[in-house]
């Protein structure tokens, strides 16, 4: 959604978390849990990081959220209002009035948000759960690189095709480099300092990986201990 506060034609999300590989569109994802569990899910977790005596970061996309439900009315395909238009409980169209009140006409000319390359914001979906997940790895959120894999398949929808967010990284080639010069973490470290220089420092990598990267390590679990029956 933070694409959507930019002003990034809705159309233009659609398109690219699409061709990305989510399950679907993502506006429409959105319709269908309903804007009301993000919201909560947003006021829980600034509960409980301000509870610990840490800083809660805002975003755009939060505003969106809010503005959606409150100023709008509109929280979702069991409302029968969302980012989408519903008659009799179908999905018909989005929702006109995403235009006026978040910008995003489809004209670069009259909007620089819609020039932004569908290359870009493919990988800005894709890289910011990534950088979440080694965020949560290195917390000790998340246990295992396996953990952080099948539960990003399972859980959030991550594209099948990547294997997992941390798999993602670990297979990562640009894909306008052709000649596959920099892949792995070493290019998911190159890339995503390129999109932090363009969108921000949410999508800056994480030192953990900038290191593992340097050394040339994946993310990969340690191999189990073999029992001493499997070794006799």
């Amino acid at each position: 959604m933070n694409l959507l506060a930019e002003g990034v034609p809705p159309a233009s999300i659609e398109q690219a978390s699409g061709q990305a590989g989510y399950p679907a569109p993502i506006l429409q994802l959105m319709d269908e849990l309903t804007l009301t569990l993000f919201r909560k899910v947003r006021d829980e977790t600034r509960a409980a990081v301000e509870a610990e005596g840490g800083t809660f970061d805002d975003e755009p996309a939060f505003a969106v959220l809010d503005r959606m439900v409150q100023e709008h009315g509109r929280p979702g395909r069991a409302a029968g209002a969302g980012f989408y238009e519903y008659e009799d409980g179908r999905r018909t169209r989005l929702w006109p009035g995403l235009i006026d009140a978040f910008g995003g006409v489809a004209d670069p000319a009259a909007n620089p948000a819609a020039a932004i390359p569908l290359e870009d914001l493919k990988e800005r979906m894709l890289f910011r759960e990534a950088i979440e997940a080694i965020r949560c790895l290195d917390e000790g959120v998340l246990e295992t690189v396996a953990d952080a894999n099948v539960g990003s398949l399972l859980g959030i929808g991550f594209p099948a095709w990547t294997g997992g967010v941390l798999q993602f990284v670990n297979g990562y080639a640009d894909p306008r480099d052709r000649q596959r010069r920099t892949t792995g973490p070493a290019g998911f470290v190159a890339r995503a300092r390129e999109l932090a220089d363009r969108y921000g420092e949410r999508f800056a990598p994480p030192e953990s990986l900038v290191a593992r990267a340097a050394e040339g390590r994946e993310y990969r679990d340690a191999p189990l201990a073999a029992s001493p029956s499997a070794r006799a």
